[in-house]
């Protein structure tokens, strides 16, 4: 037996190295930001196992390098070209405005100005997709380049218009995508049950709450047809098959990858070429910077506070951010901010102030009490990974129905920061800290989180090796994605039974007047 062992060894090796699609040849179409740290841990686990990257950026891209060790990059036209971060930072100023108005009228101020700037940022995709398209010795390169697989960020369209038009493979690395969120796209979305993203609900509503469900629902159909799908029908036109459409080409990819956990999200029909990656990104804790862990440790039994808003904080009034330092300085926690921007005059000694802190670390030390964060999925998974309760400062987008899933849950509290004082935050922070209940919902979602047969990334790039090996996944997407809107929702079964219905019954009323004619007739020649 032991003679066989090293035999048995190198066998399933081999084995393994078979089922495996080592050395495959993959384009990348990112999305910048936020989106690219989720993207950029799929491409370095790929190019671990042995795949060929090329990611396609701007030359004025704020986050992806231009020079790699793990991928090739090649310069285009992209939003980033035409987009500049003050934008987000002016809509930011008027959300917050919007904050103090009733619900019901707040998220629909709130979804136009997304629509806003929905309807400029497909135009602007649309005319870098086309410049793309149109540019013959560019696509000729790529055709040559003989990709096995698109791996794209669906929440804009230059990658699923481009891997459609060269017919590869497609793989979504995906949460939103054109107007909402993925599900609305590829599943069954029963609005009884089912909030519509930007509604702050639940999934259990009452009959005002399902009808400003329902509403919002109505909305998002208005934007996708009326604002986001002209912008692309010249496009369309010029280099893609007649009958072509946005909605069409998204239900051509042969497996979604959903950055989403039910630990965290609502439950909901899903379909078979869905697969949930929720958390994918997070780690063990790695050791921190020596001066850091001084930090951290010099906090005592009192513990820390680590405290991050993403890259908008800078655009915070003033006021919020004294207001903020302020509860910081009267709390015997110490506190790890990452701040950019001018230095509050109220911040205390007990406050340490970063450009950049290592979040996934800081959350999974052992001194940390408390996150603080504005409710983006890349912080509120890693929250949950390392079991740490959360004090929620929404500030744009879908971090509103993020909190509001960990509020449900029992993990978070929310504060907003519209109405923010120094009292209102103190009282919100040292419930969080001081209420045992916060931790012990958020350590039970994270004990749910990691009880799983294969770690998110892991799952991840099965799939994408699945795809490359087997050359699409073509048969589990639904035949519900080639059907026209009107026979997805049998309304032409249910026109043709209806015009059956009264055929037969116009027949039934015209056979008994007939013989009551007859009758009427048999009887005045008796009389």
């Amino acid at each position: 037996m032991r003679v066989l062992l090293p035999f048995l060894a190198v066998f399933s090796l081999l084995l393994h190295g078979l089922s495996c699609c080592h050395g495959s040849k993959i384009l990348v179409v990112p999305i910048d930001g936020s989106h690219w740290v989720n993207m950029d841990v799929i491409l370095r686990e790929l190019h671990s196992r042995g795949h060929s990257l090329t990611v396609l950026r701007s030359a004025k891209s704020w986050y992806i390098p231009e020079n790699s060790t793990y991928y090739t990059s090649i310069n285009v036209y992209m939003l980033e070209d035409e987009t500049k971060m003050d934008f987000y930072f002016r809509m930011l100023q008027r959300v917050m405005k919007y904050r103090t108005l009733p619900t019901f009228i707040r998220t629909f101020r709130q979804q136009y100005e997304l629509t806003s700037m929905l309807t400029v940022g497909h135009i602007i995709c649309a005319r870098a997709a086309a410049k793309m398209l149109d540019d013959q010795v560019f696509i000729k390169m790529l055709q040559d380049a003989n990709y096995d697989l698109m791996l794209t960020d669906p929440g804009l369209t230059i990658g699923l218009l481009l891997g459609s038009y060269l017919q590869l493979p497609m793989v979504f690395n995906v949460r939103w995508i054109n107007t909402g969120e993925s599900h609305f796209t590829t599943s069954p979305s029963p609005v009884s049950y089912i909030p519509v993203p930007g509604t702050e609900l639940q999934d259990h509503m009452d009959f005002l709450e399902r009808t400003s469900n329902l509403l919002h629902y109505l909305y998002s159909l208005i934007e996708q047809y009326i604002f986001i799908n002209p912008a692309y029908s010249d496009l369309l036109q010029r280099h893609f098959p007649t009958g072509a459409d946005l909605l069409s080409i998204q239900h051509s990819a042969d497996i979604w990858l959903v950055r989403e956990d039910f630990v965290f999200e609502f439950p909901r029909p899903t379909m078979p070429n869905v697969v949930y990656i929720g958390g994918f990104q997070c780690s063990q804790a790695k050791p921190l910077p020596a001066e850091l862990e001084d930090f951290m440790q010099s906090s005592g039994d009192h513990g820390v506070i680590v405290m991050s808003l993403g890259t908008l904080v800078s655009a915070l009034p003033k006021e919020i951010t004294e207001a903020v330092a302020e509860a910081f300085a009267l709390l015997p926690q110490k506190v790890v901010w990452r701040y950019l921007g001018q230095r509050p005059s109220t911040v205390g000694n007990n406050t340490l102030l970063l450009d950049w802190l290592p979040q996934n670390d800081l959350l999974g030390h052992p001194k940390t009490c408390a996150f603080i964060a504005h409710g983006g999925t890349n912080g509120l998974y890693e929250a949950i990974y390392h079991g740490v309760p959360v004090l929620g400062l929404p500030l744009l987008f879908d971090q509103f129905d993020n909190l509001i899933r960990l509020k449900v849950r029992g993990a978070a509290r929310i504060v907003e920061p519209a109405t923010l004082n120094t009292k209102i935050f103190l009282e919100a922070l040292k419930d969080i800290l001081e209420n045992p209940s916060y931790r012990q919902n958020m350590q039970r979602l994270s004990q749910l989180h990691h009880d799983r047969p294969l770690s998110p990334l892991d799952t991840a790039i099965f799939w994408i090796e699945y795809v490359i090996r087997n050359k699409g996944a073509a048969h589990l997407r639904v035949a519900g994605y080639s059907l026209p809107w009107y026979s997805y929702h049998s309304l032409d079964v249910a026109f043709f039974l209806l015009v059956l219905s009264g055929a037969s019954l116009w027949a039934s009323i015209s056979v008994c007047r007939l013989l009551c004619i007859k009758a009427c007739r048999r009887k005045r020649k008796v009389e």
